[in-house]
């Protein structure tokens, strides 16, 4: 008998990308990042605890970033690229070393490209329709976005009828002080923005920031396994 929880498709998410977000459900978004000084800033968020980074393409030569990143940090990093809106980009990002594809939108094309590459793909949602067309053409996770507008209430909703096994990541307007609330309604991570990182942001700074979301996040954990 099928249940509410039964999808088109089996549902086998990216190993190296979920064994990140395991790790740290914390995505960094780097938005804005450009190649000179995304070295230092990507070991200041490893350092801090996050396993998973974000160049999104309307960055400046992004696709340097990437390979940049893909080349210092250590292998239980993943790194990949936002803000992808054309299937012919995924190839590019591929090229770079990214692993990760991250869009504000839930195009299937984009999706099956990235899964056919071997790659992980975490699509916009912003309704059930659009969550279970994602998971129906391979999403790894469900970003929702923006999650400023969709509110703890629709998490809340969605995690009813959405198995617990797949992420839900809100990302838009998080901050450390209201993942408790998120999280208590069914989130599973987040993708961190402007919070996090701005572009022209110092490297102390990001590191600030960056520790201020971990112990957060380290603190919600916690205190939903009490």
């Amino acid at each position: 008998m099928q249940t509410e929880f039964d999808l088109p498709k089996p549902y086998h998410p990216h190993t190296r990308f979920m064994a990140a977000f395991e790790a740290c459900a914390l995505i960094a978004i780097l938005r804005g990042i450009t190649p000179s000084e995304v070295v230092a800033h990507g070991q200041a968020l490893y350092d801090a605890g996050f396993r998973i980074v974000e160049v999104p393409l309307n960055s400046p030569d992004p696709l340097a970033s990437i390979a940049a990143l893909r080349k210092v940090l250590p292998a239980d990093a993943i790194v990949g690229a936002g803000t992808v809106l054309r299937t012919a980009f995924v190839e590019d990002v591929a090229q770079a070393g990214g692993e990760l594809v991250v869009m504000p939108h839930g195009d299937i094309e984009i999706i099956r490209t990235a899964k056919e590459k071997g790659m992980a793909c975490a699509p916009g949602v912003a309704t059930p329709t659009e969550a279970f067309a994602a998971l129906a053409s391979g999403a790894d996770v469900l970003k929702m976005f923006p999650a400023e507008q969709l509110g703890a209430h629709v998490v809340k909703a969605w995690r009813a009828v959405i198995a617990k096994r797949i992420p839900l990541v809100p990302v838009g307007g998080v901050t450390p002080e209201n993942m408790h609330t998120l999280v208590a309604a069914g989130a599973s991570g987040f993708g961190l923005g402007s919070a996090l990182y701005r572009a022209g942001q110092d490297v102390d700074t990001t590191a600030a920031h960056a520790r201020a979301f971990v112990a957060a996040w380290r603190d919600v954990r916690a205190g939903a396994s009490r």
